[in-house]
């Protein structure tokens, strides 16, 4: 009688011990704080089931059994494979391997937008004020958040939270704010045809992240491209650089004589007339000191810039540049060359074979010049496809082997050029500039002037002369102004190779460059109504017939 009484007693036992091990999990879970108490009951629940299990093993020899065996070896394998499930989700959890299978990588952040995020130096909220989670906006945001736990979102209903409407400074649905530290900006309304533009997001994020605002000029007063939206204006691209921060002003070289020191890049874009002999010779000046200048130049135009251009090796050619391949393609005409090949350099590193175009461009000749690096950035394609056309006034394009080029052609270069210029002589002399190999190897050199960029950021205490290093020029040429126009600005990778230019220029190298989003391809189909008919009639009615036949058919024969 005591054994069988010990034995209802062990057995009453054991079902304690699942109990206590739940009532620990609970407590755990539901308060959120595994504290004394409920670790109290998971030890006490665990330490009765071991005690339980040990004894039936010693009352009844039960690790000897052979369905003990068998049901252990299946737990064991059970718990084995839990184990590597967990595993693999942990794994899946925190660290992501994502493959985008699209055409056009739509489902992928632009390189700009990663690195711009991953360097992130505090934390950052979007704010979406709007009941319904778009799932498209809601992916978009879950891509951010993937490359930096410093980027949060959270989608608040304005009605529901007032205060936090009233905080950020919403004020209706759809807007989205960006909170960073202490700034706030709000960068779109979203509504039924307008979902979040990565484009905005990053622009706006890169915006309140920067430290510093940097100036840019646009020179004005020889018939260059306007400011503002007109027809054949740089509005966009305008917007666009201030989008990173920059600032924008014109520049008169006839009020001053001189570029301002506080000028990072000098942009001339599209001039229909010369500049005068004293306008050449201040932008000289500006960058033998170090300056950075865009230069932009249609054909059929002499913006007397030739010994300018002369000194960094440049020519402009007089021809036009010719793509009939683009004709079909762009729908812009044969003058306006398609280029999907870049050079190998900071400003066009992520383009891949994307296309660009340039409406009436003139090619540019590159010669070697000691103590400049130049670097072509876009080529167009090879003869016979791509040539520069001389006769301009034909109605028909052919190309002359006498007078015309073959393709392919350079329509932009980019140009660096590495100088010590003496304090005591602020113009540049006439001997040829060392060449940056020789300069390492040479002993050490005058005090060199600031450079433009570097003097903005410099406190007022300025670095002994031994520490200075070698000013830095910089120089990009087009053949073409058209591509950063309003208008063709933001079609394909136009706008990026204005930016990037310019963001190139200010010596910004640590800063991200950009390429944007790509675009979902159209692929809709457009049907006659013939073809629609006949589509129509084949699939709700011969498609049917046809397999209502075969059934027959098949029936028949096993009949």
């Amino acid at each position: 009688m005591k054994i069988v009484a010990k034995k209802k007693l062990w057995k009453y036992l054991f079902w304690l011990g699942p109990f206590l091990v739940t009532v620990g999990l609970t407590v755990g879970l539901v308060s959120e704080q595994w504290g004394l108490i409920s670790l109290a009951f998971l030890i006490a629940g665990i330490a009765i089931i071991a005690s339980w299990i040990i004894w039936q093993s010693y009352q009844t020899n039960l690790w000897k059994r052979r369905s003990t065996q068998a049901g252990t070896n299946a737990l064991v394998a059970t718990l084995a494979v839990l184990t590597i499930l967990g595993l693999i989700n942990f794994l899946g959890t925190r660290y992501h391997l994502r493959a985008d299978l699209t055409e056009t990588q739509l489902f992928t952040l632009a390189p700009q937008s990663r690195e711009l995020v991953k360097a992130l130096p505090q934390p950052v909220k979007i704010w979406v004020f709007d009941i319904n989670q778009n799932p498209q906006d809601l992916q978009l945001l879950e891509n951010y958040r993937r490359q930096s736990s410093k980027f949060n979102f959270e989608y608040v209903d304005p009605q529901a939270r007032p205060g936090v409407a009233e905080k950020i400074g919403a004020k209706d649905y759809g807007e989205v704010y960006l909170e960073y530290g202490d700034k706030r900006e709000l960068v779109q309304t979203l509504n039924q045809n307008e979902r979040l533009s990565e484009i905005r997001l990053t622009s706006r994020l890169q915006k309140l992240t920067s430290s510093t605002s940097t100036k840019i000029y646009l020179l004005q007063g020889h018939g260059e491209s306007q400011l503002s939206p007109a027809k054949g204006a740089i509005s966009q691209a305008i917007e666009g650089l201030k989008d990173k921060n920059y600032i924008t002003e014109p520049l008169s070289l006839v009020e001053n004589s001189k570029v301002p020191q506080d000028a990072a890049v000098v942009i001339v874009s599209s001039p229909k007339r010369g500049l005068f002999e004293a306008e050449v010779k201040a932008l000289q000046e500006y960058l033998n000191r170090g300056g950075n200048l865009l230069l932009m130049i249609d054909p059929n135009t002499d913006p007397k810039l030739d010994s300018l251009l002369k000194e960094w090796g440049v020519r402009l050619d007089n021809r036009l540049a010719v793509d009939v391949s683009s004709e079909n393609v762009v729908g812009l005409g044969p003058a306006a060359p398609l280029v999907t090949e870049y050079g190998q350099h900071p400003i066009t590193k992520d383009f891949r074979n994307d296309i660009s175009f340039y409406p009436i461009a003139r090619p540019l000749e590159i010669t070697s010049v000691p103590g400049i690096e130049a670097t072509p950035l876009l080529r167009t394609k090879q003869y016979p496809l791509s040539w520069a056309e001389s006769d301009l006034e034909s109605d028909k394009l052919e190309f002359n082997p006498d007078k015309d080029l073959r393709g392919p052609l350079i329509l932009g270069v980019a140009l660096t050029r590495k100088q010590t210029p003496k304090s005591t002589s602020p113009t540049p002399t006439p001997t040829p500039l060392p060449s940056p190999t020789t300069q390492n190897k040479t002993s050490p050199t005058p005090t060199p002037l600031p450079s433009p960029t570097t003097q903005n950021k410099t406190s007022p205490t300025s670095p002994s002369p031994s520490s200075q290093t070698p000013t830095e020029s910089r120089l990009v040429v087009f053949g073409n102004s058209n591509f950063a126009t309003d208008g063709l600005f933001d079609r394909q990778l136009n706008g990026d190779v204005f930016l990037n230019s310019v963001t190139w220029l200010n010596q910004q190298d640590k800063q991200p460059l950009s390429i944007r989003p790509k675009e979902p391809k159209n692929r809709r189909i457009t049907l006659t109504s013939t073809q629609a008919n006949v589509l129509t009639l084949s699939s709700l009615l011969l498609l049917p017939l046809s397999g209502f036949a075969a059934a027959v058919i098949l029936w028949w024969k096993r009949r």
